[in-house]
């Protein structure tokens, strides 16, 4: 792999230009409603964007084009799901959620539930949804920046990352990264958008590699290679074929230690981490065990019982895990009122919807001339190596460069409303003071645990390890969420029995999956994607345990649903940080101005 100049400076200016947004708009945060909610003074459409920018994290980039690539249409549930999420979130969280005056999740929890044990549990799911999800940002950051300049270890790209994130969120918080997520949405579209418009027209008239038409994905038949392909096996990997395949291979295949010709016969074949392998023209292209093996299959939806399954908890997953995600909900915050945090949510579903038709088309295109990557199962790779297959040379250069500059943009943005979300339920838990150094040294804490976890542990699937992440979102709290808004029954008993049910079991299913993945795979789906099972269970538990303990529902609960459910404009509104944090003049200034909209 070469050098690409263009994708080395286009990372760089990405990173640059990150951190001077974040610099300019940090000079302007000075008090800790600034560093938590950004005064509560952002709009609408700018909101929309910086949520975008957020929640386009590496799954969105590189995940989904990948899976598409691997899975065929199953994968498409990641993204419906993924955009399905924020018309519940819209219907029945959004402005609910603004009108309780509260600045994070924890503290929602206490502010309608009354109970600082269910804070302290809440802040601990927090910080481990949180840390969950940015493992897999950072490694995608190692894999982009390999990408870019071969020969770079996997853990430069997490560090530069980290490093950026956590300067940004030291020097403003909320405030400082909010203008920078909007930024880098925009970005990110241009980055998916153009290279997939040139890619399609090379690949419809015939001028892409190899003038591969249109029926390359409609034959039934495997995957063929397009031009003579050299694989290096990183990883241990079983690939299965389905008809005889004639190859080179140097080093450990299927228990010995081979050097030459092999031939393959239909079945499962295992290569060991070293081992070169050598494909020519027009040869079948094994794939990893487990993915479909032909084309054929890749277009079928759910092929058994079992991934039908794990495709009902994947959406179950998806559609409720959104509403549980600790950074996404901290941008509704920021709003000034409720009406203003449904319409951020409005355009949120706008944007994303533009966005997630390109990672499908990448992915389609990657079937035809990438591969290879089928092989080695990095299948996360495509958008980054797609444009330099359809398009060799300078051309080729410059796409490659647009969209691993998009890349970057997507795990700083992603992890910087992670970062953010942890430092702020870390500065404020325990009865903290919530001051601005405590902020700045919890934001520290929340970059480095994961960067040292992204660090130790192999990478594997991006969106599947996300998928997972919002299984555990949707078991703890949404079913807190949607109770404690709608229902008036809820107690703080029932809520931390319900976490802990949805949570611990979500908690068992991801070590065995993790085991699963060392030990030859033998996980079901119900390990997998657990929340078909997980999320029901969890809302049976905080319903019973509510109904078993009615006595301890909060006197307080009839001002607080009022609170929530009145009208903007009759003016409930208390905001709790305004109550708590700051000095006495920040907190009478700010409880007197006006919000700008």
């Amino acid at each position: 792999m070469e050098l690409n100049v263009w994708a080395v400076v286009g990372v760089a200016l990405v990173g640059l230009a990150t951190f001077t947004i974040g610099f300019r708009s940090a000079r302007q945060a000075s008090t800790t409603q600034d560093f938590l909610t950004a005064r509560r003074t952002v709009r609408s459409r700018r909101n929309a964007a910086a949520v975008s920018g957020e929640y386009l994290s590496a799954a969105s980039f590189l995940g989904i084009a990948g899976l598409v690539l691997k899975d065929g249409t199953d994968a498409l549930w990641y993204p419906v799901g993924f955009t399905a999420g924020y018309v519940a979130l819209m219907l029945f969280v959004a402005a609910p959620l603004r009108r309780s005056g509260a600045y994070s999740l924890p503290d929602f929890a206490e502010a309608r539930l009354g109970s600082r044990q269910l804070r302290g549990l809440s802040t601990v799911f927090v910080v481990f949804i949180g840390m969950l999800y940015l493992v897999p940002q950072l490694q995608g950051a190692g894999l982009t920046l390999k990408q870019v300049v071969p020969g770079v270890p996997l853990w430069a790209g997490a560090v530069v990352v980290a490093v950026v994130v956590v300067g940004n969120v030291l020097g403003g918080g909320m405030r400082a990264i909010t203008v920078v997520q909007a930024f880098q949405y925009w970005l990110k579209l241009f980055a998916i958008a153009a290279p997939t418009f040139v890619l399609c027209a090379l690949f419809v008239g015939g001028g892409g590699l190899g003038g591969v038409g249109a029926t390359a994905l409609s034959a039934p038949q495997a995957p063929r290679f397009t031009k003579p392909a050299d694989i290096a096996v990183d990883t241990d990997v079983v690939l299965q074929v389905r008809e005889a395949v004639p190859l080179w291979a140097e080093g450990v295949v299927d228990g010995a230690r081979t050097s030459g010709v092999v031939f393959w016969g239909p079945g499962e074949h295992t290569v060991l981490a070293g081992a070169r392998l050598r494909f020519a023209q027009d040869t079948p292209v094994p794939v990893v065990a487990g993915a479909p093996a032909d084309n054929e299959s890749w277009l079928r939806p759910v092929r058994g019982w079992d991934e039908l399954f794990t495709t009902y908890s994947l959406i179950f997953a998806t559609f409720l895990g959104t509403m549980g995600l600790p950074h996404v909900l901290n941008r509704f915050y920021t709003n000034p009122d409720g009406r203003t945090a449904r319409r951020t949510t409005l355009h949120v579903l706008l944007l994303l919807s533009v966005f997630y038709v390109f990672p499908v088309v990448l992915g389609a295109l990657s079937r035809v001339y990438t591969p290879e990557l089928l092989v080695t199962g990095t299948t996360d790779a495509a958008v980054l190596t797609l444009p330099g297959k359809v398009a060799p040379g300078v051309v080729g250069q410059v796409l490659g460069a647009v969209t691993a500059a998009g890349a970057f943009a997507a795990f700083l943005s992603a992890s910087s409303g992670l970062v953010v979300s942890v430092a702020g339920v870390l500065s404020t838990s325990n009865g903290g003071r919530g001051r601005v150094r405590d902020f700045r040294w919890a934001a520290v804490i929340a970059g480095a645990v994961p960067l040292g976890i992204a660090l130790l542990l192999p990478a594997g699937d991006i969106s599947l390890s996300v998928g997972m992440t919002f299984a555990l979102a949707a078991s703890t709290f949404c079913p807190v969420l949607l109770l404690g808004i709608w229902w008036p029954r809820i107690t703080w008993v029932g809520a931390a029995v319900g976490m802990c049910v949805g949570g611990g079991l979500v908690v068992v299913a991801l070590v065995l999956s993790t085991v699963s993945s060392f030990t030859g795979g033998w996980a079901p789906g119900l390990v997998q994607q657990p929340a078909l099972v997980t999320v029901p269970l969890a809302f049976l538990a905080v319903f019973l345990l509510s109904k078993a303990t009615a006595s301890r529902v909060p006197p307080e609960t009839n001002r607080i649903r009022m609170r929530m459910h009145a009208p903007d404009r009759l003016g409930f509104i208390r905001d709790r940080d305004i109550a708590r944090f700051g000095s006495a003049e920040e907190r009478s200034r700010l409880a007197n101005g006006r919000h700008r909209r």
